[in-house]
């Protein structure tokens, strides 16, 4: 009975431990790299520690600086960024392809925007010219 009682308290615990995204309050969420409001659905990203620990930003640079600068050492669950395409639709930052573009502003200056894919990216690229990363890229191009 005891080896039951352990067991539940531990899985209880276990599940517990949510270590998945949050939904973005747009216009009352804050940044956490800059402290403005996040209100852009294009642009905004999110970091998920392995911990679970949520960190929302309004830019996607915003969260690629806090990642070189606070985060160096820290182990993230996830990565994500907002599809371009799809307004407030978070994906994987990771699998994403980047578009930086002066026809597409983004809320800190880096006219930085994510796309779904590298085909979706491609055709953005020719929509609005610039330059396409994948995401080891774009952190090298956004160094501090």
């Amino acid at each position: 009975m005891k080896q039951f009682i352990f067991l539940a308290i531990i899985s209880l615990l276990l599940s517990s431990c949510n270590v998945s995204p949050q939904p973005i309050n747009y216009g009352s969420d804050a940044c956490h790299y800059c402290d403005m409001t996040i209100v852009d659905r294009q642009h905004a990203s999110q970091l998920v520690t392995s911990k679970g620990k949520v960190y929302k930003y309004d830019a996607i640079e915003c969260m690629v600086h806090a990642l070189q600068d606070e985060f160096k050492d820290t182990e993230m669950a996830h990565y994500l960024v907002a599809d371009f395409r799809q307004p407030g639709e978070l994906i994987d930052a990771t699998k994403a392809t980047f578009l930086v573009s002066k026809k597409l502003q983004s809320p800190m200056g880096a006219n930085l925007s994510a796309f779904l894919n590298k085909d979706a990216g491609e055709k953005a690229q020719e929509e609005f010219t610039g330059d396409i990363y994948t995401w080891e890229e774009i952190q090298n191009h956004l160094k501090l």
